[in-house]
């Protein structure tokens, strides 16, 4: 099983405000779709929350929480109390994806063997989750794609995949 961490990361690390993504980036989106869907998601209970829609269509989605499962809004999901446990309910999956947040990410990334990271250009004022620090001397740049602005996608962003070393 591939683990694999997913995560779009503004200035100073912020990856969230207020239980939610700090801003709409559409490309992202579609980025995160493609890369997921047919796989598993794994995150923790605020992030499940934050869904709009419930359980992610298309993907095993697996929420980790010590708190007692509540019913999804939509969809299917199974609650497990660890990340630990997470990884054992899912031993047979070819690639499982960390979504978040960022008590789930501290807790995955010296076990993750990629990141794929979202850069926005940007420094959001009043962001109140972040990203753990990452010691890059441990991964490989495998690839970069940078973008400008646009009409629909309101910063400049880069999408870069690491592999561990």
């Amino acid at each position: 099983m591939k683990i694999s961490i997913i995560v779009a990361i503004a200035g100073n690390n912020a990856i969230g405000k207020n239980n939610q993504l700090l801003c709409h980036l559409p490309a992202d989106m579609r980025m995160f779709r493609e890369l997921t869907t047919g796989h598993t998601v794994a995150m923790g209970c605020k992030t499940f929350e934050s869904l709009p829609n419930g359980a992610l269509p298309n993907r095993r989605n697996v929420v980790i929480s010590r708190k007692p499962p509540r019913p999804p809004k939509e969809g299917v999901v199974e609650w497990v109390s660890s990340l630990e446990s997470a990884f054992e309910l899912c031993r047979d999956d070819d690639e499982v994806f960390i979504i978040g947040g960022a008590q789930i990410y501290k807790q995955s990334l010296e076990m993750a063997d990629y990141l794929y990271i979202t850069e926005i250009k940007h420094f959001f004022d009043g962001a109140d989750v972040f990203f753990p620090d990452v010691d890059f001397s441990q991964w490989r740049e495998v690839s970069r794609e940078d973008f400008l602005a646009d009409e629909k996608n309101v910063y400049d962003y880069s999408f870069v995949k690491y592999e561990r070393k």
